[in-house]
């Protein structure tokens, strides 16, 4: 009877040693799950203010290209800069550099050597470094004749 009983102890604690296990590792992946969200939620939650504050980049930048004025020039790198710090930006549209549809969008084909290499940039693109597009870059993109 002893012997049988102490069968049924040692079966019962290795039970509750799994049981034990599976719930530690449950509380693990709840744990960095909830962490993963609260980043996301705070990466994502300004995406409203980046929005908002585009089209005042977009001003300054065209205000830049015909004033060249230095003052400027420091603000628009500084505005830069910040917006970096916050995981956010620019898509490279450089003349030359290849078409990509996930990161610009085409507003003019005009005449070249090769196909789908932008040519020039009309707006700025910017997007989050995971990969997230908060507005696509405006592109004309060259088309071989």
């Amino acid at each position: 009877m002893v012997v049988k009983n102490i069968k049924v102890k040692k079966g019962k604690e290795k039970e509750l040693e799994t049981q034990l296990a599976r719930a530690l590792a449950d509380y693990d992946n709840l744990n960095k799950r909830m962490e993963r969200e609260r980043v996301e939620h705070t990466a994502y939650s300004n995406l409203k203010l980046v929005v908002k504050f585009l089209p005042i980049i977009d001003m300054l930048e065209q205000s830049q290209s015909h004033l060249k004025d230095p003052g400027l020039a420091m603000t628009i790198k500084e505005i830069d800069e910040l917006m970096e710090s916050e995981g956010v930006e620019r898509i490279n549209s450089e003349n030359g550099a290849e078409y990509n549809e996930k990161m610009h969008e085409v507003v003019e084909v005009v005449d070249g050597k090769k196909n789908s290499l932008i040519t020039e940039t009309v707006l700025t693109g910017w997007k989050y470094e995971e990969g997230l597009v908060v507005r696509p870059a405006k592109v004309k993109v060259s088309k071989k004749v």
